[in-house]
């Protein structure tokens, strides 16, 4: 019995060990999930009940009783039906392999598509294009807007600091972008543990406010928010142009997903963020109902005068931490829309040995840089910048929400009536949001939009350039294996020793480098391999799942045809991905440290052919001068790698 017992014993200490340690996981994936996911929904308290009633609005809302309760309430049902519902209830269900995002979504289109009729994916794939050009578009605006609105406490505390905003703000944004090239891991580690404090801090200061004011808890009730809506609608239409800013960051809940998994951001979001985020536009509501005149910048006003300084500073940390997470946010857009043919290949440096997500792309940040300092400089404030960025916000929602009830149907087979139900609830609320900022297009919402559009046209151009420049390229090289079967019998070639890898876009087509070799220079080597890179619709390949040989034809011979499977979000490393396959598989080792890779080296030229319109066929080539270097997207070895150029019209 003693024996019995002890063993049990053991068992249930090891078991509550790994209980523990998997709560001690759980616990620091909520943290670090504060920090990345909830940063930009997390501050958008800072700006939005002022926003609402700015009297400077085009359509400015009264302040007085009936209206501060109806907004505070329409403000709270808007976070709980967009964010709790569309987002954390529904959307973060639809996963490509856990990850998330519109991207993801894209991908899953793309994998139900390729069934479906020709036109629905033409639109469809154009939709989730022009999501993710918005999101681009969002990534210029947030930072500019949430720093200004934090550093614009200044003016809280000391009227006379107000030609400080600017310049201060500059600082931020500089530095901030100067250090995305050491990445975010070391700082952060503290972006969890700041933004726990914020979201204490605001919740505690929204507390205050509801002391003094406890009534306001009645809007709490969605009658407040529907009797806002329907008995002063010519009030409230446009006042939810503003209302929109308090569940900007909602995307990021779905395309973080992938880091922290959907139970981490879903605990994080009810336990804290959303109670939190309540007592905090509650309180400020409280506040302006005590004094009309705190409307001028009621968050702030919260906190005693003591500490307004402190809570500036911290305001101002928070939106950098909001502003370098739609930061991280663009470049795994930018990364997975070129690892899917929108966007030419992009340079990618690692700054994380221990974390995949976390990526540089050095154009897109001077790219980014760029654009937040001109909005800066340009609308010098963030109320004028909170109708470009209701609109970015909005747009994008809204295509979410729709490509998300397409993979519904499509994925878990929902009854028509069912999508059209739920669609109606969901897209009614979307689309009054959007309509609302429409109205707003010629005091700032235009901007968005046309960086989006910018920004889809490179997209779908490169894309169709890419296509168009792909089928003459195949041409050009003409079917892999009869041409091995040439090479084979020629008595005019000679072979070398030696290991050389061509890669190639296809795994059917011969590698013009490698046609340009045994054409003009009549050798060989001993072993060869052509490489073909496919990027798959999942964002990860298993090792044992990534390489695909093909003997061609004639085993024993040295000569193999390779094709390196990738996800869209990896990053592939042809040398790590060569080093996965046995002497078997390859009629002979492949020597990763010594064997010498052939590129070919396009130059695009325009053609005579009517493939694309003229100004297109010049977008195409002028975006092709970004592309980085294959050998070193590729990973491959500098001092082993050749590269031979051929000219391919567009």
């Amino acid at each position: 019995m003693r024996a019995i017992n002890a063993e049990n014993g053991t068992d249930q200490s090891s078991h509550a060990a790994s209980g523990a340690a998997r709560d001690t996981v759980r616990l620091g994936l909520m943290v670090g999930a504060l920090g990345v996911v909830f940063g930009d929904i997390g501050t958008s308290p800072i700006y939005t009940m002022a926003t609402v009633f700015d009297p400077t609005d085009p359509h400015p809302v009264p302040v007085n009783t009936a209206n501060v309760y109806g907004v505070v309430s329409l403000v709270f049902w808007s976070i709980i039906m967009v964010v709790s519902v569309t987002y954390v209830s529904l959307a973060m269900r639809a996963d490509n392999d856990g990850e998330g995002g519109i991207m993801a979504l894209i991908t899953l289109l793309q994998q139900k598509l390729s069934k479906q009729g020709k036109r629905t994916a033409v639109w469809l794939s154009a939709l989730g294009i022009f999501g993710a050009a918005l999101f681009l578009g969002d990534s210029m605006i947030t930072p500019a807007m949430s720093m200004l609105s934090a550093v614009e406490g200044l003016k809280i505390v000391d009227p006379s600091l107000h030609d400080l905003v600017i310049p201060i703000t500059t600082v931020i944004a500089v530095l901030l972008f100067l250090g995305q090239k050491r990445g975010t891991e070391a700082v952060g580690k503290l972006f969890g543990p700041v933004m726990v404090v914020w979201f204490l801090v605001i919740g505690a200061l929204g507390v205050s406010g509801i002391v003094d004011e406890p009534a306001i808890l009645r809007a709490l009730s969605p009658t407040y928010a529907l009797g806002f809506v329907f008995h002063h609608f010519d009030i409230a239409f446009f006042a939810l142009a503003a209302v929109v800013l308090s569940f900007t960051g909602a995307e990021a809940l779905y395309a973080d997903m992938g880091h922290f998994g959907r139970r981490s951001i879903s605990r994080s979001w009810t336990f804290l963020v959303l109670p939190m985020l309540t007592l905090s536009y509650f309180g400020q509501a409280a506040l302006v109902l005590k004094d009309p005149a705190n409307i001028s910048g009621p968050f702030f006003l919260l906190a005693p005068g003591w500490a307004r300084v402190a809570l500036v500073v911290l305001s101002t940390v928070a939106t950098v931490i909001a502003s370098q997470s739609v930061i991280s946010g663009a470049f795994s857009v930018a990364s997975q829309a070129a690892q899917l043919g929108y966007l030419p290949r992009l340079r990618i440096a690692h700054t994380s040995e221990k974390t995949i997500g976390q990526i540089y792309v050095p154009w897109i940040n001077w790219l980014l840089m760029v654009s937040v300092l001109g909005l800066i400089f340009a609308f010098q404030s963030s109320a004028r910048l909170t109708f470009a960025y209701g609109m970015a916000v909005t747009a994008t929602i809204t295509i979410s929400t729709v490509l998300f009830l397409y993979v519904a149907r499509q994925r878990w087979k929902i009854p028509l009536p069912w999508i059209f139900v739920g669609g109606a609830v969901l897209l009614s609320g979307d689309l009054m949001f959007l309509a609302a900022n429409l109205t707003k297009i010629v005091h700032g919402a235009w901007l968005p939009l046309l960086i989006g559009l910018i920004a889809f046209a490179i997209m779908t151009t490169w894309r169709r350039g890419r296509d168009i420049v792909s089928e003459n390229r195949e041409r050009l090289e003409g079917p892999l294996r009869p041409f091995v079967d040439k090479m084979e019998s020629d008595k005019v070639v000679r072979v070398v020793p030696g290991t050389a890898i061509f890669l190639n876009r296809s795994s059917t087509t011969v590698p013009l480098a490698l046609r340009a070799n045994v054409e003009h220079n009549h050798v060989r080597h001993e072993h060869l391999a052509v490489v073909a890179i496919r990027t798959e619709p999942v964002p990860r390949i298993r090792p044992e799942e990534r390489m695909v040989v093909d003997a061609l034809g004639s085993g024993g011979d040295g000569i193999i045809q390779v094709t390196a499977r990738f996800g869209y979000i990896e990053t592939p490393n042809v040398p790590a991905a060569l080093a996965l396959l046995t002497e078997e598989q390859t009629e002979g080792r492949i020597d990763v440290d010594t064997c010498t890779y052939f590129l070919s080296k396009i130059e695009l030229t325009p053609g005579a052919e009517r493939t694309m319109p003229k100004w297109q066929k010049r977008l195409f080539i002028a975006t092709s001068h970004i592309t980085s270097a294959a050998a070193t997207y590729f990973q491959l070895p500098q001092d082993r790698t050749v590269i031979m150029g051929s000219n391919v019209e567009v």
